[in-house]
């Protein structure tokens, strides 16, 4: 080796080394140039995209314009649309005698010309919501009514102030003591009727009226109590409610106002015959309103069965699958082994200073106390919500999230839809849902209220039958979509499961009905 060396100080390099060295770095440079190329061609197919998203919404947005005009006759006929004066939401009406002046919407609580003790709960309020304002005049007016409207619209009050006042008018028509409730409110999950009872009892105590909240999950004694006792109103989800009518505990026979609050996700569950059956013990002459986020065959169906037939039908936005515009939304495909790790690398970007509220969802109870017990480990302070907590349990989770003492939440998604969670300023989706709908309901828990929200979200292998669901969603919140997840393909199939019907979609009236199924990693509520 040590007369190699000599050689080469004495007389160079041979001739193959130096060729050799040449090639390496021709290689090289050849290299540089194509990493070079592939970065330019990156930031090429970046710039494509964020213009297509430019032209789309620039596409849309002309399109909307152009519908918007050539449907003025007929909503005249049928309907009619105007721009909210709350927010600029759309907001679509349709049925008959609408366009009387008493139906006009409310642009204050001045001209509901309601008592002072009722419009009590409002005085944090400037003016109604789209919600409030449109169905106010109809509800007021005894007219059966359906609202479309999103979560966080204030619905609650929208059907509850109108309750209020059911209560007051027969009240005023009777004077013994009540014993059998006036109205009824019925909600798929017990968070929900719990929520639903926060704002109804509240709003209830300066008109007098009491109200009761019936759910699972707890003991059925202080719920047998309060109904001996007497309510005015009735809070529940159907299996509990079914469970004390059939005990002989809570009689509906003169409820006169029912509130079907989530019924599209009320018949997913698979509690359209609790459904039916509690209907149909409650008066026959009764106002039906129902509220629902999407109007799915199923809901139709039983709004035709149960509802006037000519009930009134408030849209606000739009009745069809779309996501909430001020969230962003970023979709990363991954591998199902590298998302703890990605997880803990966005918590360390979004909820650095651990004091920002982080909705962390997942898809199964396991999954979720699996998590929360990682990310606890990690250093992070996190509760979760899922049905294997106990009710005290979630309860208590859910007032430390709220009140921002802890401020990461790891949840099922019995959190996903009509809870008031404010101020969530990131949604993670470490798991992808059974259904578009439900991705959109989650990152519905923010960019609330006019606020920016971020939604992050994991797409695995196992999910690629969303895909084109997915893009959609994207597209139509000009949001970019990621090259990998167009792999997956982005035709949009129309299946059917036991569980989710035709994920939301209007479907045929023979369709099989849902049923209500449990597995072992489900959250079952």
């Amino acid at each position: 080796m040590g007369k190699k060396l000599e050689a080469v100080a004495q007389y160079g390099e041979p001739e193959e080394t130096l060729d050799f060295h040449k090639k390496k770095k021709k290689n090289k440079n050849k290299k540089n140039e194509l990493e070079k190329e592939e970065a330019n061609n990156l930031k090429r197919k970046l710039e494509q995209e964020e213009n297509e998203i430019v032209e789309y919404n620039k596409k849309k947005k002309k399109n909307k314009k152009k519908n918007s005009e050539e449907s003025v006759g007929v909503l005249e006929e049928e309907g009619k649309k105007q721009e909210s004066e709350n927010d600029g939401k759309e907001v679509f009406v349709s049925g008959n005698n609408i366009n009387e002046s008493k139906y006009k919407a409310l642009s204050s609580f001045e001209e509901a010309k309601l008592p002072d003790e009722v419009l009590q709960c409002c005085k944090s309020f400037s003016k109604p919501s789209p919600i409030q304002s449109h169905a106010w005049p109809y509800l007021l007016d005894g007219r059966d009514f359906i609202g479309i409207a999103a979560t966080g619209s204030g619905k609650t009050l929208a059907f509850g102030i109108p309750a209020l006042m059911h209560i007051r008018h027969s009240v005023n028509q009777k004077t013994t003591r009540r014993v059998n409730p006036l109205c009824l409110v019925l909600s798929p999950t017990r968070e929900l009727a719990q929520q639903i009872a926060d704002v109804l009892c509240e709003a209830g105590k300066s008109c007098g009226a009491r109200s009761v909240c019936l759910y699972g999950g707890t003991s059925k004694g202080p719920q047998i109590s309060a109904l001996k006792a007497g309510v005015d109103i009735v809070i529940g989800t159907p299996g509990r409610l079914k469970d004390l009518m059939e005990m002989g505990f809570c009689r509906l026979q003169e409820v006169s106002y029912v509130v079907l609050d989530e019924a599209d996700r009320m018949l997913d569950m698979g509690f359209e015959p609790e459904v039916r059956s509690i209907l149909s013990q409650t008066c026959s002459v009764r106002q039906m309103v129902m509220f629902s986020a999407t109007w799915p065959s199923s809901v139709h169906q039983l709004a035709q069965e149960f509802m006037d037939p000519n009930p009134v039908k408030v849209v606000v936005g739009s009745e069809d699958l779309a996501a909430n515009h001020d969230v962003m939304q970023i979709v990363e495909v991954l591998d199902d082994r590298a998302r703890d790790a990605r997880l803990i690398a966005l918590l360390e970007k979004y909820h650095k200073s651990q004091k920002n509220r982080v909705l962390v969802f997942v898809l199964y109870k396991k999954e979720a106390a699996r998590v929360e017990n990682m990310l606890q480990r990690s250093g992070f302070k996190a509760v979760s919500v899922h049905g294997d907590k106990a009710q005290r349990d979630r309860t208590n989770a859910l007032g430390l999230f709220k009140e921002g003492t802890c401020p990461l939440m790891v949840a099922t998604d019995v959190a996903a839809r009509g809870l008031d969670i404010p101020d969530v300023e990131v949604v993670i989706n470490y798991s992808f849902p059974l259904t578009t709908e439900d991705y959109v309901h989650r990152i519905g828990r923010t960019g609330r209220a006019g606020k920016k929200g971020v939604a992050h979200t994991f797409f695995m292998q196992e999910n690629k039958g969303l895909a084109g669901e997915l893009v959609n969603v994207l597209r139509e919140a000009g949001q970019i979509v990621p090259t990998d997840l167009t792999k997956f393909g982005t035709h949009v199939k129309k299946k059917e499961s036991k569980l989710y019907g035709a994920h939301f979609k209007e479907i045929s009236v023979d369709a099989p009905k849902s049923k209500k199924i449990t597995f072992d990693n489900s959250d079952e509520d």
